[in-house]
């Protein structure tokens, strides 16, 4: 999820030593969001094994978790690409990376489509990530503008919703009115919001206290921060993984 270069500023880019220095804590961050998802859709896939009776789609102890978690993928998402932008990384590997990840949200959504083919995931967290990289990559430049836009971005679907968005061609939008019948869902509002302030707070970190963002990261969380390294990996691993655990148990049981 790492970007290409636009000019920030003297400040954010001295503040990065080397083009290609790590940042431990917000890989960290972004790892103890994996682990987090991971025990979620573990739950998730109990449930759908009936091993556990749980409402995955209305109960608020499920839904707010789940907006928690992808706010903070989103957060992450832009101050990594604050951090690439300041690093003055290449379009070429931004291009690469951006490939990366849209390839794996078509894969996303044929092994979705596939377990649920009438719930399947269209417009799911990967889907969103490749839409705003290449948003929040060519409005880099627009420095602190990015939180008032952020918060428009946040507030604009619960003022504004029509049924011309309400079909999976269009739902990707954001501003529906009613939530889509999917297994996921990511929509461009109101997440740019938080990709725009996930970007804005880097740009601010690295030019007025960048060692919060590199200070030393303890070692009881560095696998966290090696994992974040890996987050696309373990996203697309993880699912089949625990689903054909669950399955050899279901199948053991019969």
């Amino acid at each position: 999820m790492k970007a290409a270069a636009a000019t920030l500023g003297a400040g954010p880019a001295a503040a990065v030593a080397t083009p290609r220095a790590r940042f431990d804590r917000l890989d960290a961050l972004r790892g103890g969001a994996i682990v987090w998802m991971a025990a979620f859709h573990f739950c998730f896939d109990l449930n759908y094994f009936r091993f556990i009776h749980q409402d995955f789609y209305r109960d608020p102890f499920w839904t707010v978790q789940r907006a928690c978690i992808v706010t903070l993928f989103m957060a992450c998402v832009g101050a990594g690409q604050a951090i690439a932008s300041a690093q003055q990384q290449s379009l070429q590997r931004f291009w690469r990376r951006w490939a990366q990840i849209a390839g794996c949200a078509v894969l996303v959504s044929l092994g979705s489509w596939l377990m649920f083919p009438r719930s399947f995931i269209s417009f799911g967290v990967l889907h969103g990530i490749a839409v705003m990289l290449i948003i929040a990559r060519f409005t880099a430049s627009w420095g602190a503008w990015r939180w008032p836009l952020g918060l428009v971005a946040i507030v604009l679907p619960k003022l504004v919703a029509d049924p011309l968005f309400d079909t999976r061609w269009t739902n990707w939008v954001g501003l529906v009115t009613h939530l889509p019948v999917t297994e996921d869902y990511a929509p461009i509002l109101p997440w740019l919001g938080v990709v725009w302030w996930g970007a804005a707070a880097a740009d601010w970190l690295l030019a007025h206290r960048p060692s919060l963002l590199r200070g030393a990261l303890p070692r009881a969380l560095h696998p966290l921060a090696v994992l974040g390294r890996w987050s696309l990996s373990f996203y697309m691993l993880h699912q089949p993984v625990l689903i054909g655990l669950l399955m050899l148990v279901v199948s053991w049981r019969r």
